[in-house]
């Protein structure tokens, strides 16, 4: 098992939702803590919190799309605190959107963020995490859109199976170095992204994309319970992580009996089909 007490642990997108959740509650059980975020005030926030718990290490804002940053944080890292022992790639954002409303622009930003950003911290960090040999755990938090043919989802589908399957490979290949990975796949969750994903073609104030979100909601968990999920997965080693069950078992029917997984799946596209219509004015 991962133990967390003592460990350092490197958290990106850590100034609001789940990775300010996961980053308290690795504070609370003893973990030493790296975070960056983007958002510079959210992250000062955060770091005032972990200061007064004797948690914090490090904190720095910056983009994770920005590979020349990442490498000069990774060296800052390394020279005061040597390597870290968990990396957390949690940072992302959303754009959904049907393929013929999605401009380039989205594409190419969803796929940096939610792709780029993590192969960023990973080759700047476990490398260093093999050269300890103390082991370690690496974690990608990609989605259910990671799992399954979501409706809009195309672009961030793109970045997050791409996660997944950066996953996949590095479960096998960091394992001679004890280093385990977890693959997140969180379903709904009750973040800031509920509030600012852009969907393209679709007016979001609109009462039929509003009635879209009460239904996301109804389902979401909190991030702290998003988080507690993530850490026992670390804790266990697990290397699928969900966040609440029906992404479980929606993989499970997938994986084996795909027949209810597609009805579900066309169910929602003829749902959203609609709701785009009504919100996007075809």
């Amino acid at each position: 098992m991962t133990q967390i007490a003592g460990k350092h642990v490197l958290i990106t997108g850590a100034a609001s939702g789940i990775g300010r959740a996961l980053a308290k509650l690795v504070a609370e059980r003893g973990g030493k803590l790296v975070v960056t975020d983007r958002d510079a005030a959210g992250l000062d926030s955060l770091a005032k919190e972990l200061e007064r718990s004797g948690a914090l290490l490090l904190a720095r804002a910056f983009d994770v799309t920005d590979l020349e940053a990442v490498r000069a944080f990774a060296r800052e890292v390394h020279d005061a605190h040597g390597s870290v022992d968990v990396l957390v790639n949690n940072a992302g954002i959303a754009i959904w959107g049907r393929v013929e409303d999605m401009p380039h622009e989205d594409w190419r930003k969803v796929v940096e963020v939610n792709l780029m950003g993590p192969i960023h911290f990973i080759e700047c960090f476990v490398p260093k995490m093999i050269e300890a040999g103390r082991g370690g755990h690496l974690v990608n938090v990609s989605s259910a859109a990671g799992l399954f043919g979501l409706p809009w989802h195309a672009a961030y589908s793109a970045s997050k199976f791409g996660l997944r399957g950066i996953s996949e490979v590095l479960r096998f290949d960091l394992e001679r170095h004890d280093i385990r990975v977890s693959v997140v796949c969180p379903g709904a969750v009750r973040t800031g992204l509920v509030e600012t994903v852009e969907v393209a073609g679709a007016d979001r104030g609109s009462p039929a994309f509003q009635r879209l979100k009460r239904r996301f909601e109804k389902h979401a968990r909190t991030p702290e319970q998003a988080a507690a999920s993530i850490l026992r997965g670390i804790e266990k080693d697990r290397y699928y992580v969900y966040t609440s069950p029906e992404i479980a078992v929606g993989h499970f029917f997938q994986r084996v009996f795909p027949l209810p997984y597609e009805l579900v799946m066309r169910r929602l596209n003829r749902e959203f089909d609609a709701v785009g219509r009504k919100a996007g004015g075809r």
